[in-house]
């Protein structure tokens, strides 16, 4: 099993900035993709950014341009700074994580998700 650990939700003015950060721990062999995905109140979960092992890189249509998603291979953390947020932005903001574990098993796992206000 692989524990995902989100940080740096909280509440924001519109325009501002957050940055986020997941670290991955537990039976790992190699984490391929890691990234995250957002639920927004009324809405199906959506991906928002992901990046590969190798640097490659993969944004929603609503965050590009504002957004930057990425990673240490080495400590297994994935980062997301969100800039220029709007209200439209405000949701839970959850952090995965696809490779392979110890046992050499498939590896798809979810953080318990962080919370992403923008209000004035």
């Amino acid at each position: 099993q692989v524990i995902l650990e989100e940080s740096g939700g909280g509440l924001v003015q519109p325009g501002g900035s957050l940055k986020l950060s997941c670290t991955a721990s537990g039976s790992i062999y190699s984490i391929i993709t890691m990234g995250w995905y957002r639920q927004i109140p009324g809405k199906p979960r959506e991906m928002v950014a992901r990046i590969s092992r190798s640097g490659s890189t993969e944004y929603g249509d609503s965050v590009k341009d504002r957004f930057t998603v990425s990673r240490d291979n080495a400590k297994n953390i994935v980062f997301l700074q969100m800039n220029s947020l709007k209200p439209e932005d405000t949701g839970v903001y959850y952090c995965y994580a696809g490779g392979i574990y110890s046992s050499y098993d498939l590896m798809n796992d979810w953080g318990n998700g962080t919370l992403v206000t923008v209000s004035s």
